[in-house]
């Protein structure tokens, strides 16, 4: 059930279908392009960032869809609970702004007249620099923040056919616990970001899609006893039966678990949601503190996005049986329903 890639392979083979399913410690596979067998429609690419404080945060997204770019930027107050989004669009990309077929290389930047944002790879971390002069009613948003990320840190890789769409396929990496040093200032007040109390991740997608989905993600990524702490959970990226991508991070090391579900109020995404894994070593509660929400309707286009920032109770439990408690730990987990 929990298949895992150790040797490096193609992606997809001749038919544009994936070489191997299961999940990996970093990328084993390169993303061979040039043998997708499906309409550039299909075709999803996204670089997303998390940048989390105790007190407040920033996301950035650079995505290609292939009938639009989207280049989002969400500004998070955990003390007044409010978020503001706010997001550039290009129709019809078309694959045109070349996201780098591995996260280990290459730089990603967009700019036009209303905004400046680049991720830039070095050696032993990430810089993410923004420059967003009308956002949220001209108010504005910039600064640069370095994500540090130790050449021995693993991630979580998966790679996910879907059923019944056998050229469909889910590359994606999330590249939890790296600590942020920098600044981003929101309507001319500077926001400090401390590697101490402050983790970003990277999550890192490549695929086909098919045109209706319903997705459940949750991360976490901060100190827990002196040690680097974070998890990945979810579900409903396609057929999962060979590997789930539910992860814990405990001091650069993944621990795998089995299935997870997300127990979410039926009424309400703001009440307390509870998280329970089929082998028992992910048991946690949530208490929300604000729910990014965002819908999308035009036509064959529909996304109900609710992505929820709050804190996390309960206990993992790592490879080797030490059970870890978390205390109000911060992270999100998020119910996102495409069509697109």
């Amino acid at each position: 059930m929990q298949h895992e890639l150790t040797t490096h392979v193609d992606l997809l083979n001749d038919r544009g279908e994936l070489n191997e399913k299961g999940w990996a410690r970093r990328l084993v596979a390169t993303y061979n392009r040039e043998r997708i067998a499906a309409s550039w429609l299909r075709i999803k690419e996204w670089d997303y960032y998390c940048v989390l404080t105790p007190k407040y945060g920033v996301a950035m997204t650079i995505s290609d869809i292939g009938y639009l770019a989207n280049i989002s930027v969400t500004w998070l107050d955990f003390v007044n609970r409010t978020q503001v989004t706010e997001a550039i669009m290009k129709p019809f990309t078309r694959g045109s702004l070349n996201l780098p077929r591995t996260s280990e290389t290459g730089d990603i930047a967009y700019k036009d007249s209303r905004i400046d944002m680049r991720f830039t790879r070095n050696p032993a971390s990430r810089v993410l620099t923004l420059d967003f002069p009308g956002f949220d009613h001209g108010k504005g948003i910039k600064g640069s923040l370095r994500l540090d990320q130790d050449p021995t840190l693993e991630s979580m890789v998966i790679l996910t056919p879907f059923e019944h769409a056998p050229k469909a396929f889910y590359y994606n990496q999330k590249v939890n616990c790296m600590p942020a040093t920098g600044t981003i200032t929101v309507g001319g007040v500077d926001h400090v970001f401390d590697p101490q109390t402050s983790a970003g991740v990277l999550d890192w997608g490549r695929g086909v899609w098919p045109y209706r989905n319903t997705w459940y993600w949750g991360s976490g990524s901060g100190i827990v006893d002196g040690h680097s702490f974070g998890f990945n959970i979810g579900y409903g990226f396609g057929d999962t039966s060979a590997a789930s991508e539910n992860v814990i991070f405990w001091d650069s090391r993944v621990h795998k678990f089995d299935r997870i579900e997300f127990q979410i109020p039926p009424d309400s995404f703001v009440k307390p949601w509870k998280f329970v894994s089929s082998d028992g070593r992910f048991d946690m509660d949530f208490e929300p503190i604000l729910d990014r929400h965002a819908k999308t309707d035009i036509g064959v286009i529909k996304t109900v996005q609710h992505q929820v920032f709050g804190r996390f109770t309960g206990d993992v439990v790592l490879d080797d049986g030490t059970r870890v408690h978390l205390d109000h730990f911060l992270g999100f987990a998020e119910k996102v329903l495409n069509e697109w």
